[in-house]
Formats: C-alpha cells, sequence, structure tokens
C-alpha cells in the first residue's frame, strides 16, 4: 500500500474517532499532596472524552471500568482504547516495551506512581510490566509540560497511576488470567480497616510463561518465557488534621528468550537472561492546618533499588541503581480565587553498571560507575475564575551535581468559553539526564557495534499546546469532540543513530535540529444508551539531523486511526468491547546491500490494522470475559535479521516496527467482594 492510500485511510477513521473515559475523585480526606492534582472532577455522562474541565491541565482519565475493557494484565497492555499513548516493543527478543507520547519515546514521559516519579533510568525498558493491572485504580494521561511540582523531567507529558487504597471500603478481589500461548496469570488484593484511622491492604501478583512459540519458523522464540512475583503492602491513616500513607513493593522477575529447539539441535544456543530484582518504598506525611482552604504542608520520601543481570548471548550487561527521592510542600488556597504551591526537593541516583558488549567471553568487563545529586525548589499559583478561566504557573529551579542549574518554567491556561466548549494552551520546559546503558540496552540484542560519544548533554525541550474540547447534542445523544496540537522543540538531545552505519548503533549529542509535531481529533458518540462509538485519528510529524540533513525518526508512524465499540446490554449485565487500531507506515533505517546485491531489510514498512475484542459476563461478585488480541493476526514477517547466524555479524533483534506475534486467545475470571461499612 502506498503512504497516500495510507493517509487516506487513516482519514476516514477521523470522520469517526474519540475516546472515552470515567474520572474519579479522589478521597476527601486525603489532602492534594498525598494524592493527585486532578481536582473537581464531577462526571455525570459519557461525553467528554475523559478530559477533565476542573483543572488546566490536559488530563484523561483511564478508570478502574475502563481497565476493564481488555485484560489489561499490566501497565503496558492498558492503553489498548487510548489514541494519545502508543506502546510498542523495543526489540524482538527481550520483551522490551517503550511507551510513546506525542510521538517521542517514554524518556521523555514522567512516569509517577500516585505523583512520585518512578520506573527511571534502568527500570524504564521493561518497568511498562512492573505494575499488575488488577492493582490499577486509575491512569492520568497529562500531556504537554505538566505541573512543576514532580520535578523538571516532564517533556511529552505524564502518565500517573494511582493504586488501590487501603482506606476504601475493606473488599477482597482477585484476578485469574490464561491465554492460548500457555501464560497464567494471578492476581489478589484485598484491604481491612483496624479502626476508625488505620488501614491496611495487601496486593499480590504471579504469572508464568509455560512455553515458548515461534510462529514464523526463524529459531527464535517470538516472545520472551517470563516467570515474575510481586507483592505490596499498603498502610493508611487517616485522621482530622494529620494523614500518613506508605508501603513497600517487592518484585522478582525472571526474562528468557532465543534460540529454541524448533525440530533442530543448536550446538551453541544464542540465549537470553534478565534477572531483575526491585524494591520500592515511599512515605507520605500531611498536616492539615486550613481544611476549608486546602491548607496543608506535606513531605514525601521514597527510595528504590534495582538490581538486574542480564546476558545477551555473550555479551554482559548488569546494573544496580539506587534512586532516593523526597519533596516537602506547602499548599494553600484563598477565597477559591488564588492557590499557592510551593516546595522543596531532593533527587538522588547511583548506578552501578557492568558492560562487556562483545561476544567474546575473554573480553574485559567495563565497569561504569555514576552518581547525580539534584536539588531543587518550585513554586506554583493558580487563578480560577469561578471555573470558567483557569490559569497555572510554575517555574522550578534545581542544581544537578553533573549539569549545573536547570530553569523550568511551565503555563498553563483553560477557558471554559460555556459549560461544552474550553480551550487550553500550555508551554514549559523540560529536562532529561542521559543514562545510555540503562535506557537503551535492549540494543545489546543484535551484532551492531554500541558506540556511545562522550561527554552527553542533559537534555532538554520547549513544549508548546494547544486544544479544544466541546460536546453537543445529536440526535438526542451527546456528540464529544476535541482538537489538539503540540510542538516539541529540542535544545539538547540524546540521539539514537542506526543511519549512519547499519552495523551500529551510535548513541550521541543532537548535531542540529530536532523537533515532534502532532495532531490528533477525537469524537465519542453515544449511539444507543448502552452502546458507545469512539474514534481518533493522529498525524505524527518527528524529524531529526542525523548527521545528513532533517530526516523522519525511523520505526515511528506518521499515521494513526483508531476506532472503539463499548456494548453494555442488559442493564450492564454483559460487556462487548472492540477496538480497531490501523497504523501508518514509517521509515526503517537505512538498509545495505547483501552480496547477491539484495536489500537488508525494506526501506519502508507498509501499514496494517489490529483489532481487540473482549466479552465480559458480570454477576453480581464476579465475572468471566473471553478476548482476542491482534485477531487481524498480522505481523512482521522477519523481526530478527539474520536469525539464522546469531553470532555472525548481521544479527539484529531491534528492527521491530509491527506486531511481532499473531493472533492471542485469552480468557480470565475477576472476583470482587466490598464490605460497606
Amino acid at each position: 500500500m502506498k503512504p497516500n492510500t495510507d493517509r487516506l485511510h487513516t482519514l476516514l477513521l477521523a470522520l469517526t474517532c474519540g475516546i472515552s473515559a470515567l474520572a474519579q475523585n479522589p478521597s476527601p480526606e486525603v489532602p492534594d499532596s498525598l494524592t493527585t492534582d486532578l481536582q473537581e472532577v464531577v462526571v455525570t455522562e459519557r461525553r467528554t472524552l475523559g478530559k477533565l474541565r476542573g483543572t488546566s491541565l490536559n488530563t484523561e482519565v483511564i478508570s478502574a471500568s475502563d481497565l476493564k475493557r481488555a485484560a489489561c494484565c499490566n501497565l503496558g497492555e492498558s492503553f489498548t482504547t487510548n489514541p494519545s499513548v502508543d506502546v510498542s516493543y523495543s526489540d524482538a527478543a527481550t520483551g522490551a516495551r517503550q511507551i510513546k507520547l506525542l510521538g517521542l519515546s517514554g524518556s521523555y514521559v514522567q512516569m509517577l506512581t500516585e505523583n512520585i516519579p518512578n520506573f527511571r533510568g534502568a527500570a524504564g525498558p521493561f518497568g511498562l510490566g512492573y505494575i499488575a493491572g488488577p492493582w490499577m485504580q486509575s491512569i492520568q494521561v497529562s500531556k504537554g509540560a505538566s505541573s512543576v511540582k514532580n520535578g523538571y523531567e516532564s517533556i511529552t507529558g505524564q502518565i500517573n497511576v494511582e493504586m488501590k487504597k487501603p482506606q476504601l471500603d475493606p473488599s477482597l478481589s482477585a484476578n485469574l488470567y490464561a491465554d492460548h500461548l500457555g501464560k497464567v496469570e494471578g492476581n489478589f488484593d484485598g484491604n481491612i480497616h483496624l479502626g476508625d484511622k488505620w488501614s491496611t491492604a495487601i496486593l499480590l501478583h504471579g504469572e508464568n510463561s509455560f512455553k515458548s512459540h515461534d510462529e514464523n519458523d526463524d529459531g527464535f522464540a517470538d516472545a520472551p518465557r517470563i516467570r515474575q512475583f510481586a507483592g505490596m503492602n499498603r498502610w493508611a491513616y487517616l485522621g482530622r488534621n494529620y494523614v500518613f500513607q506508605a508501603a513497600v513493593k517487592y518484585l522478582d522477575e525472571h526474562r528468557k528468550s532465543g534460540q529454541i529447539a524448533h525440530g533442530q539441535h543448536y550446538s551453541d544456543p544464542y540465549i537470553i537472561n534478565i534477572d531483575t530484582r526491585r524494591v520500592e518504598a515511599f512515605t507520605k506525611n500531611a498536616y492539615i492546618f486550613d481544611r476549608d482552604n486546602d491548607g496543608n504542608v506535606a513531605m514525601i520520601a521514597s527510595m528504590s533499588f534495582h538490581d538486574q543481570n542480564s546476558d545477551y548471548g555473550r555479551k554482559l550487561y548488569d546494573v544496580i541503581q539506587r534512586e532516593a527521592y523526597v519533596s516537602a510542600m506547602f499548599e494553600r488556597k484563598w477565597n477559591d480565587l488564588h492557590a499557592l504551591s510551593a516546595g522543596l526537593s531532593m533527587v538522588y541516583d547511583n548506578y552501578r553498571q557492568h558492560l562487556r558488549a562483545v561476544n567474546d567471553l575473554s573480553a574485559p568487563v567495563n565497569d561504569i560507575d555514576s552518581h547525580e545529586m539534584t536539588y531543587g525548589g518550585y513554586g506554583q499559583y493558580t487563578l480560577n475564575i469561578d471555573n470558567r478561566l483557569i490559569a497555572m504557573g510554575g517555574v522550578r529551579l534545581d542544581h544537578s551535581s553533573l549539569y549545573g542549574m536547570m530553569f523550568t518554567p511551565r503555563l498553563h491556561v483553560r477557558y471554559n468559553i460555556m459549560d461544552p466548549l474550553s480551550v487550553q494552551l500550555s508551554a514549559g520546559r523540560g529536562y532529561h539526564s542521559p543514562h545510555p546503558l540503562a535506557e537503551y540496552h535492549y540494543l545489546l540484542a543484535s551484532s551492531r557495534r554500541l558506540v556511545i560519544e562522550k561527554d552527553l548533554k542533559q537534555e532538554s525541550a520547549w513544549n508548546f499546546g494547544t486544544g479544544v474540547t466541546s460536546s453537543l447534542r445529536l440526535w438526542g445523544k451527546s456528540l464529544g469532540l476535541s482538537a489538539e496540537y503540540y510542538y516539541t522543540r529540542f535544545a539538547n538531545q540524546l540521539l539514537l543513530n542506526l543511519d549512519a552505519d547499519p552495523h551500529a548503533a551510535i548513541i550521541g549529542n543532537l548535531g542540529g535540529r530536532s523537533y515532534s509535531h502532532t495532531f490528533q481529533v477525537e469524537a465519542s458518540y453515544n449511539i444507543l444508551s448502552d452502546l458507545n462509538l469512539t474514534a481518533a485519528y493522529r498525524l505524527t510529524d518527528v524529524k531529526a539531523n542525523y548527521g545528513d540533513g532533517m530526516r523522519h525518526k525511523p520505526l515511528t508512524s506518521r499515521n494513526k486511526g483508531l476506532i472503539t465499540l463499548g456494548y453494555t446490554p442488559d442493564m450492564g449485565l454483559w460487556q462487548l468491547d472492540i477496538t480497531c487500531a490501523i497504523n501508518g507506515s514509517g521509515r526503517n533505517p537505512d538498509p545495505y546491500r547483501t552480496a547477491d546485491g539484495a536489500l537488508s531489510w525494506s526501506e519502508r514498512y507498509h501499514p496494517y490494522a489490529q483489532l481487540n475484542a473482549q466479552l465480559t459476563r458480570n454477576f453480581r461478585h464476579w465475572s468471566i470475559y473471553i478476548g482476542g488480541e491482534n485477531l487481524t493476526g498480522y505481523r512482521q514477517k522477519h523481526p530478527i535479521i539474520s536469525a539464522s547466524d546469531p553470532w555472525g555479524p548481521d544479527f539484529d533483534a531491534t528492527m521491530v516496527h509491527t506486531p511481532i506475534h499473531g493472533a492471542m486467545i485469552y480468557a480470565g475470571l475477576r472476583y470482587n467482594f466490598t464490605k460497606y461499612l
């Protein structure tokens, strides 16, 4: 299919596209410092595409009910019905996934768990699999440079995950899942109240892949076998003037991939093993001195310990990352017109890395250590005139032990012209400290030489955005509409260059311009009271100077269309959800000529469609569901280059642009019992 036909297909989808979600209010007993920045959310009808009107940020909410529209085994699988966020595989061997927002990779998206920065550095490539889907209460996706409260790292946006809280009504939940590829998963959580103020919760997750599959007969497993266990214990104290929360989480994961026995014997198989042990802990404390005006002072502290050992054939990458975060803040409103937030923060990162980047066991192992201490402070002012004009401006000033001073200004304005029509503007700056090995170690799953230039600069970029959201009555039903545009311009960028040398992966500083344009339109319409159609179209233009002029970013689709259909007849006893995504074409890194004169791979990849569907039968306390992913069966025929010779110079498992496995069928059971006090 030619590119112009591709655009025609995706433009046709734009006529009926959108996204809808339900927002959930945080507990009124918990101050803003301990929950989120999302306030004054009242949802009466699925008509505003899940976009929040009570905040100046451009924020979409994926609620717990939305998460149940698909299997959502983990965070990485929770954006199936969201047109703004893309999740794709980084390679065809390890199962590493990267998130994309506004056309740019996940290192420019600040990941938060309950407004605490998380999954940074070494946790990035596999972090989307570290949070089980049934553990999540909601996900907030904020586009553009977000609030300065949570630091300087947000460039294209923030994704904040709210976990199930111990202070909610006592409950017991379970989710069992299995698919025809041999994966089995179990999730269990429960909470109890210990008196009027104390509560605690335990969340457990376990999964195991019992089989390896090779649908394209290239000798390599299409997906890694993953064995993971995770457990979390949470505590909460909700007093009249003092609020306390704390949690500790442990994760143990083993990934195994590579060549598998498939009718032949490998005397020296290429095997990938990745073992990860991760510990996270946090505590939140707040004293409420003026409940009527949300006046409080709070302190948040968190730490994480990430220990990962990776073998890529005979290559080796081991990393221990220690991270600490402390934030103290003050918040108060004045007459519902003015609000002020101010605070101080400290972030500490320590990396101990061991690398052997060649397939030679006699080669030395290099020790690469680094640490960074960043202190900073911020001030943020919000003007709210009758919820009609909401303006939020903030500045941060931080000092990094490696990169010096950072000045981060950000501004967000929302004007609700009338009840169904609002306009939003945003502008701001963000930074990202480069950690090339921790963030790109999946590149070791190839024979490419890994070249990391010296004197890497800190990444920095400006982001500007505007959007409009509206709804109207059409044939007695609600039609939600929105359109938005974002522009990101880099001053400094860590650029991965796969074009200069097809046998090398070069990571270095940007040597020219780099930018991203993203335009998206959405629509949502209630065809019937129990039938909702949503759809979207997005155009992405991402270019950078790769040394020979401005070129489109490789392995990035310029066009995407999405249609979702939700049908809930019989008062919600049945629920049918169907999602169809059409991903446009894009360019591959520059190929080379083989000995017979043929190209090593095609210069472009073709557009493709994916169809997901799930049918759920709900009962009083439990439900059963069955579904399928990638039901169109489209997959990349040869995701691994030179798979027959993994020790040779042409082997490359990182050229992934489309799905790497075919249709997958799954089934599961959910149970929930809630005791209302």
